[in-house]
């Protein structure tokens, strides 16, 4: 296997899914059919193709492993990371395929083999899907779990080896259903799921299925010291979580980049100095913030899909990328590099699918950057996240805009693409 060939074959998977050729794979157990009872069928939000989510009907979730559960799904929401399946910017995506991998719900069935829930249990789902026993798992990274991606010979052709499974997400990861949904089978869930207590409600506890660990996982990689500055790339839902993180753990300040003003609102919100980048030169304001230094961490809470008016580079990106020359648009990860101090460190926790272009390692390498990254191995923050719930050190359904029906979730997906209405998220109670 080369990097060329897998290069080659991801462009092909994006050709096949913004054609929706993928339509005539998908699964029956997806999709329900007029022979299935009525009692036995659930809504779901369901992808078909680029722009085209759907509420529709289809089959109850079962116990398909005695370390399954069930969860009836009270909330739920939509992601940044789900617009990139909106979009098509995502391959092997099926038609059919249930949305979503933030949720959280109460436990209706157990498998014989879970001794940890209990039928009644209140639980929120990490979105990583893990064994908890395999080498990875062992020492804290879930999220490179060896055992829970049934198709992991799919991801280790894209990129070398293979990550978890994910809820609600490309076949690459497994193709598992995902919680945007009435029930949701949750495979492995003695370790995943934590319980809620009952002094917190689903909107305080949701997020600690991504974005909150996530966000706070984006500052944590920064080692901030007393005093120190952090630059945040994207004011969404977990670049909104790195903020309030990245003063939890120490920073002396934080500066937010963005263009959308309700975005950037909530950022000042928080505490940041706001930079527009539609309306200023972000790495002169970041220079002359710094005395010319740089940014002590710089988190890019991006990934592939920068706004292609922020500069000339993530346009030439836009182009390659709809020509199929190339997979990502990494303007972002470009800029965070050079508006980082010698010696300091960038974190990435904006999803990238591919093969980045143009990414200047040079600047990284003789300035003696630090590059950190991971999808959020989010069972080993719970514990600690969900005390600082508790103990009220922050309520992370802030970022709340709009509340939402299953019915009404393909509307919200455009809303929320398009950031209408002041639109940052959006939860869904099924």
């Amino acid at each position: 296997m080369s990097l060329r060939r897998g290069l080659f074959d991801w462009l092909d998977c994006c050709r096949l899914t913004s054609c929706q050729e993928q339509s005539q794979k998908a699964l029956v157990r997806r999709s329900a059919t007029p022979s299935e009872p009525e009692e036995n069928v659930m809504k779901a939000l369901t992808w078909h193709g680029k722009h085209d989510i759907r509420c529709e009907t289809v089959p109850d979730p079962v116990i398909e492993d005695d370390r399954d559960a069930i969860i009836k799904v009270t909330a739920c929401a939509i992601c940044g990371s789900d617009l990139h399946l909106y979009q098509g910017s995502v391959p092997d995506m099926h038609s059919g395929d249930v949305m979503g991998h933030e949720a959280m719900g109460e436990v209706v069935e157990v498998g014989k083999g879970n001794s940890k829930l209990q039928v009644g249990d209140r639980v929120v789902v990490p979105f990583t899907i893990s064994c908890g026993h395999c080498f990875f798992c062992q020492r804290g990274f879930f999220s490179g779990c060896e055992n829970s991606n049934p198709d992991k010979e799919k991801a280790k052709k894209m990129w070398g080896n293979s990550p978890a499974g994910l809820f609600g997400y490309t076949h690459m990861l497994g193709g598992y259903s995902g919680g945007q949904a009435e029930y949701l089978r949750v495979p492995y869930a003695d370790v995943g799921p934590i319980k809620v207590p009952d002094g917190l409600t689903d909107e305080q506890a949701l997020f600690l299925s991504d974005i909150f660990p996530t966000g706070y996982m984006a500052a944590e990689f920064c080692n901030i010291q007393p005093g120190e500055t952090v630059a945040i790339w994207g004011c969404g839902p977990v670049g909104q979580m790195a903020i309030r993180s990245a003063y939890m753990l120490g920073a002396a300040r934080v500066i937010a980049v963005d263009s959308v003003a309700e975005r950037l609102a909530l950022a000042a919100a928080s505490g940041a100095l706001t930079l527009n980048y539609l309306e200023t030169d972000i790495y002169d304001e970041i220079m002359q913030l710094t005395g010319g230094r740089g940014a002590d961490a710089c988190i890019d809470a991006v990934g592939t899909e920068a706004d292609p008016a922020a500069s000339w580079d993530s346009r030439i990106d836009r182009i390659k990328v709809a020509t199929f020359m190339g997979t990502d648009r990494p303007h972002v990860l470009r800029q965070a590099i050079h508006c980082c101090r010698n010696f300091g460190t960038v974190s990435i926790v904006g999803v990238y699918g591919g093969f980045l272009d143009k990414i200047p390692m040079g600047s990284a390498i003789n300035r003696g950057l630090t590059l950190r990254m991971a999808q959020t191995p989010v069972q080993r923050y719970l514990p600690m996240l969900m005390d600082r719930v508790l103990k009220g050190e922050i309520d992370p359904s802030f970022v709340i805009t709009h509340r939402a029906t299953l019915e009404e979730g393909p509307g919200l997906y455009e809303t929320f693409k398009n950031k209408d209405d002041g639109c940052i998220k959006v939860v869904i109670k099924p």
